[in-house]
């Protein structure tokens, strides 16, 4: 393992004599240092707000919003968490354990909301369900009346759309959960005296612990993350108050002290989700051997089926088909020159987004595997940790260094600007791109990262004997071996940042609108046939990765 266990080499200035308490870094700590100062930034940016507090805003937002704002949020917190694991868990137990009609299409049907962003259904279901909506429309037609219908405009409608959009997170978890464990949960709790239910509820459910916390907290961080749904609905929480006190107080402070309040909201449930854990895990105590599913014959199967259908057909089926009725009916008109625009503008940044936080992930995991120092896995473990940050945090954290070093460098270089100069780096693509390279840098991560650790050791001092090292060792061997790492990144980032909107609407440069940017418009003003298009778009890019994702998980459980 020569050059791996050795302690890294460290490098200074030339000339400079290091202090007896200087700590020794290495070169791939600074590195991995430099790439999460893009995330670190903002938040500490965002920590700091505090000093500079508008007593009379601050006021308002305390007597007036802050109540609000927090009810809405534990309520959404709360039913989005009921909601996920009432559909995610069944679904997941269903397919993972049992043979029913149609289980192979479910399967990898059941991820397809992935691939619609959470205000797309959003806007959809408002159309299919609202008073003026197909539905209601029908009822009164067929019953005279549609008036006890529940509201889809509510706190409940909210909570149902999120729901459908996000409980993909706890199915595949769940379902993977439930696969790994297979047949001999049940035969375990048999062996107990225990029923088929009684097996589920106390052998397999408690086993399969650590995978369904995990993907109700990435539900629950996307609903305290998401900005679409709850402005297209008109619910008050922390993204829109935040996105208020910028645009419309035109009070960065007061955004930026909202920004820390939902900050330490997203690290407390990064911490309740660590004690929820608790360290546990399953593991197989031996290879896991290919296992046939339980049959289900009957109505036992007609509600299997039923069920996964109902949910499909909600979370997807009924949202896109609305979606193409609408572009059915507004596409002459409204397909216009400006689509050009809107559609090569989402692609050059989805494009450049995704080169930089792919090359930057690979220097976070190659710096972490030349350097596995606890220093080191600290700042790529800071680096990756924007994706549990909300984008309208990140905008406003970085918008606020960003505008002070504009307004020094114009004060400092004067008449050597043109005259009228009120901006150099504001509202530029390159703020754009730190943004996004702070909200999915651990998306790029942990594609390449589990590619890297497929590369051995022994190979790496097998091209060293060949007089392969440095530079050279990274580029002519884990690279061509990174490839399909780095591909998964790529796509992954390109789709993410494609729908991204708060992060788009607000550090965009003038004039720059993306599709997402046209939904948000459209949807602000009611227009939603004419949300349709770009929406129709953004949904059948995002089916790429869903689907090569789809196609990975069952080629995975086909080995089981």
């Amino acid at each position: 393992m020569h050059g791996e266990t050795s302690s890294p080499a460290t490098t200074y200035p030339p000339g400079w004599r290091k202090p007896a308490w200087w700590p020794a870094v290495s070169r791939w700590q600074a590195l991995a240092a430099l790439i999460s100062s893009v995330t670190v930034l903002p938040l500490l940016v965002i920590a700091l707000s505090f000093a500079d507090v508008n007593a009379d805003i601050w006021a308002h937002l305390s007597e007036f919003v802050l109540p609000r704002l927090l009810a809405n949020t534990a309520l959404l917190l709360l039913g989005v968490g009921v909601g996920v694991l009432l559909l995610g868990v069944p679904l997941g137990w269903l397919v993972a354990v049992h043979e029913f009609p149609g289980r192979r299409v479910f399967n990898w049907a059941l991820m397809l909301p992935l691939a619609m962003p959470a205000y797309v259904m959003a806007f959809t279901q408002i159309g299919l369900l609202d008073f003026s909506g197909v539905l209601q429309s029908w009822l009164r037609e067929v019953w005279g009346s549609s008036a006890w219908f529940p509201p889809i405009r509510s706190r409940g409608g909210v909570v149902l759309v999120m729901s459908l959009a996000l409980y993909p997170y706890v199915y595949l978890l769940a379902r993977d959960a439930f696969a790994s464990q297979g047949r001999r949960a049940l035969e375990a709790a048999q062996s107990l005296g225990l029923s088929p239910w009684q097996g589920f509820w106390r052998v397999a459910l408690p086993m399969a612990r650590p995978w369904l916390i995990g993907g109700v907290s990435l539900a629950l961080m996307e609903a305290l993350a998401d900005f679409g749904t709850v402005s297209i609905f008109s619910f008050d929480a922390f993204t829109t108050a935040i996105y208020k006190a910028w645009f419309a107080m035109f009070s960065l402070s007061s955004a930026s002290q909202l920004s820390s309040l939902l900050v330490l909201l997203v690290f407390a449930l990064i911490w309740l989700e660590q004690r929820l854990r608790g360290g546990r895990a399953y593991h197989a105590g031996r290879l896991a051997q290919p296992q046939s599913r339980l049959p289900l014959h009957g109505w036992p199967a007609a509600l299997a089926c039923g069920f996964a259908s109902l949910v499909l057909l909600l979370a997807f089926v009924l949202p896109f088909g609305q979606l193409l009725v609408w572009v059915a009916r507004v596409w002459e008109a409204d397909l216009d020159a400006r689509y050009i625009d809107f559609v090569w503008h989402s692609l050059a940044l989805a494009i450049m987004a995704a080169g930089l936080v792919t090359l930057c992930a690979l220097a976070l995991s190659y710096a972490q595997r030349r350097d596995p120092s606890p220093t080191a896995r600290l700042w790529v473990r800071l680096a990756t940790l924007g994706y549990a940050v909300p984008g309208t945090v990140l905008a406003v954290g970085l918008f606020i260094p960003v505008a002070a070093l504009d307004n020094l460098l114009i004060a400092w270089l004067g008449a050597a600007l043109p005259e009228g100069t009120t901006a150099i780096f504001k509202g530029t693509l390159a703020v754009m791109l730190l943004a996004y390279l702070a909200r999915f840098a651990a998306v790029g991560f942990s594609s390449v990262d589990a590619a890297m650790q497929r590369i051995t050791r022994s190979q790496e001092e097998t091209a060293r004997s060949l007089g392969v090292a440095g530079f050279a060792l990274l580029r002519r061997v884990h690279v061509p071996m990174l490839r399909g790492g780095l591909l998964t990144a790529v796509l992954m980032v390109c789709v993410d940042v494609m729908k991204e909107m708060p992060i788009t609407l607000m550090t965009r440069p003038f004039g720059w609108d993306t599709l997402a940017v046209r939904i948000f418009e459209m949807t602000s003003e009611g227009e939603w046939e004419r949300a349709a298009l770009p929406a129709v778009a953004l949904v059948l890019v995002g089916l790429l990765p869903v689907l090569l994702l789809a196609r990975a998980s069952s080629h995975t459980g086909a080995h089981r």
